[in-house]
């Protein structure tokens, strides 16, 4: 993924400091305001965000920024569907063959590797794993609507540390602020309680904003 493989492995630190600064607003003062990373106009608190495919950077970005650099060289929107799928088929054995080392995971579609991708939260930020495609080529022949996923933009978030598995197509923003929300609160070796805590409660505030398919 170039660039973006190396941070997905390493994790860049500003985007990881611009995550944990996305986790929740507890952790930002009264008074700490962001700006536009493009043209350094102020923001509110639930601004939009654009992606520098390149780079592999999500940048904060104010409305007009979004509407006129959208599409304008390596710059796109994160992505804006929330869906929530009730209906989605996940068989053991093309999860098994997956091969993902934890039940929480997010998917998408690199432009930069021609092909999907799963990444997975780590006490160092999100890590890429290697998939067995045929298993992912499966995965979509179950779930039609994987062959939808914008590709960069927007990734199949995985849960099934849940008592009930979860899944959900959700923004690429989202997708990195869960694992900055898992990376900020991680303790010891396995990520402790606070985890446990973490991403229910993130991922019922995306399910009380998401449509349900």
């Amino acid at each position: 993924m170039n660039e973006a493989g190396d941070q997905a492995r390493g994790v860049d630190p500003e985007l990881v400091a611009r995550l944990r600064r996305l986790v929740a607003s507890g952790g930002r003062s009264a008074t700490e305001v962001e700006h536009c990373d493009l043209c350094g106009a102020e923001l509110a608190a639930d601004h939009r965000h654009l992606l520098h495919l390149e780079e592999r950077r999500i940048l904060c970005a104010c409305e007009p920024c979004v509407a006129f650099r959208s599409g304008e060289g390596p710059y796109r929107p994160t992505g804006s569907r929330l869906v929530w799928l009730e209906r989605f088929d996940l068989p053991e054995d093309v999860w098994a063959r997956l091969r993902i080392p934890i039940r929480l995971v997010f998917f998408m579609r690199s432009s930069s590797t021609g092909g999907v991708v799963g990444l997975y939260p780590s006490p160092a930020g999100a890590t890429e794993c290697e998939l067995d495609l045929p298993a992912w080529e499966e995965l979509v022949a179950v779930n039609p609507l994987l062959g939808d996923l914008d590709e960069d933009v927007e990734g199949l978030i995985v849960n099934r540390l849940a008592a009930a598995d979860q899944y959900l197509i959700a923004p690429i923003d989202e997708c990195y602020r869960l694992v900055g929300a898992v990376k900020a609160s991680w303790e010891g070796i396995s990520g402790g309680a606070a985890v446990e805590r973490v991403v229910p409660t993130f991922l019922e505030e995306l399910r009380g904003r998401a449509v349900v398919a």
